[in-house]
């Protein structure tokens, strides 16, 4: 009976897999979706007693009028974003502002990571099925993670700087034409250096990564371990596209979704190194047009 219960959780064990990483993405666009949605009815103007039809008449409008006000829930997660430039951070700040990163990042990076972490679980299922299990896929999948959330503090810190320097708008896009077209031009560029090759290689061969890394592991700390260093390599790899959601605006739902959509391209389309390169010229091209568009 035991030997039955085993064989098919290990039959199901893909499934659990994929339904964790689907969770655990829709979960992260949610708050992504939630929070987008509650940053712009934050920032929203607010609603008066009348309305100017620019004729210098005035339409007296009812007072008892649905406003844009958001809820209490709603202001209390987005006053410490929507409203940074209107004073210092705080610490409440610098929490909120993780923990939006941190999930953005689960819910960019986690689909174009599950190639891979699909490929750690087949393959632990057939050592188990041998008899030499190692270390169960949660952990390869938190070092991933790790990795990122990492990450998730180094961009606070960047929002933070160009907030100091009054770059961002409420909504923390770009506030000024300039940085943009440097920022698109610096994206672009890198798009063809020798560092988004090297990364980007890695990216695209799981079963590669997992061999000229020492191979799958029994123990969990290393297996832990090889699930960070795979996830620093996709850092090394997308850190420069993560900039450009200070272009379109952190908060900006779609700009999201298309760096997420053209990330997962990179790594799993045949030509995704072409794929890389073109869009490092048109990201050129469009920078150079943000400045040359200020003369």
């Amino acid at each position: 009976m035991r030997d039955t219960t085993l064989e098919t959780l290990l039959r199901r064990d893909r499934a659990i897999v994929v339904v964790a990483l689907v969770t655990l993405t829709a979960v992260s666009w949610l708050y992504i979706l939630w929070l987008a949605s509650a940053m712009d009815t934050a920032t929203a103007p607010a609603s008066s007693g009348s309305m100017d039809m620019g004729s210098g008449m005035d339409m007296d409008m009812p007072m008892d009028m649905p406003t844009n006000t958001p809820t209490e829930a709603q202001e209390g997660s987005v006053t410490s974003l929507a409203t940074v430039a209107a004073g210092p951070w705080t610490t409440a700040t610098f929490a909120y502002a993780f923990v939006m990163w941190a999930l953005m990042m689960v819910g960019m990076m986690v689909p174009s990571a599950t190639p891979m972490i699909l490929l750690y679980a087949r393959v632990g299922r057939q050592a188990a099925q041998q008899g030499k299990p190692f270390a169960a896929t949660g952990y390869f999948a938190g070092g991933y993670l790790l990795a990122w959330t990492l990450f998730a503090l180094l961009a606070v810190l960047g929002q933070w700087l160009l907030d100091h320097a009054l770059l961002l708008t409420p909504m923390l896009s770009s506030a000024s034409q300039a940085m943009s077209g440097v920022v698109l031009i610096a994206v672009g560029l890198f798009q063809w250096t020798p560092l988004k090759e090297r990364c980007l290689r890695q990216c695209r061969a799981p079963l590669l990564f997992i061999q000229s890394h020492g191979g799958f592991r029994r123990e969990a700390g290393a297996a832990f371990g090889l699930g960070l260093q795979h996830g620093l390599y996709c850092v090394g790899c997308c850190w420069a596209l993560m900039a450009l959601l200070f272009v379109g605006g952190v908060m900006n739902v779609l700009w999201i979704a298309a760096i997420a959509i053209f990330v997962l391209a990179e790594k799993v389309v045949p030509g995704g190194r072409l794929l890389s390169r073109v869009a490092g010229v048109a990201l050129v091209m469009a920078g150079l047009w943000q400045l040359a568009a200020m003369t």
